[in-house]
């Protein structure tokens, strides 16, 4: 009875192990060879180096890609693309462009929002400043008030 327990057990282990970690890698592997394999002209790629190119030909197992404003252009192993970045079909543009465009939205936030610990610089401070009172000034009938700020500074350090 402990054989037969035993034996089921260590099959019950093998079958958990293929359905977890077997199978799904297997899958992925053959996801990247389809990717692989349907890599064409005018697809910008990045290299398992992490080099950013446009192929610009195709021949077998080899392909040449141009990278940079130079458009340098160096050839490469199929095997050695990571990924494509963007296909010339309709749908794979889209869905980048969508991504792309959440992505500049939320930077525009983020630019938009400063961190409290970044203050305007003094001279905007002083002009912000310089306006209001002209502004009190001219409603006071044109005496300005800086000259009694000077003097009340003055006085303090005295």
């Amino acid at each position: 009875m402990e054989n037969i327990t035993t034996v089921v057990m260590l099959i019950l282990l093998i079958a958990v192990m293929y359905f977890m970690m077997i199978r799904p890698q297997k899958k992925r592997e053959k996801e990247i060879a389809a990717m692989r394999d349907g890599i064409k002209v005018g697809d910008e790629v990045v290299t398992i180096g992490g080099i950013c190119g446009k192929i610009v030909k195709t021949k077998g197992e080899d392909l040449t890609i141009q990278v940079g404003a130079d458009r340098i252009k160096f050839e490469i192993k199929r095997w050695a693309i990571s990924k494509v970045v963007t296909e010339d079909t309709g749908k794979g543009r889209k869905e980048a462009s969508k991504k792309d465009g959440a992505e500049e939205a939320d930077d525009e936030e983020k630019a938009k929002t400063l961190p409290k610990r970044l203050k305007p610089r003094q001279s905007e401070a002083d002009e912000d400043a310089g306006e209001e009172d002209k502004g009190k000034d001219e409603a006071d009938g044109g005496e300005s008030s800086e000259p009694a700020v000077a003097v009340a500074a003055a006085e303090e350090k005295e």
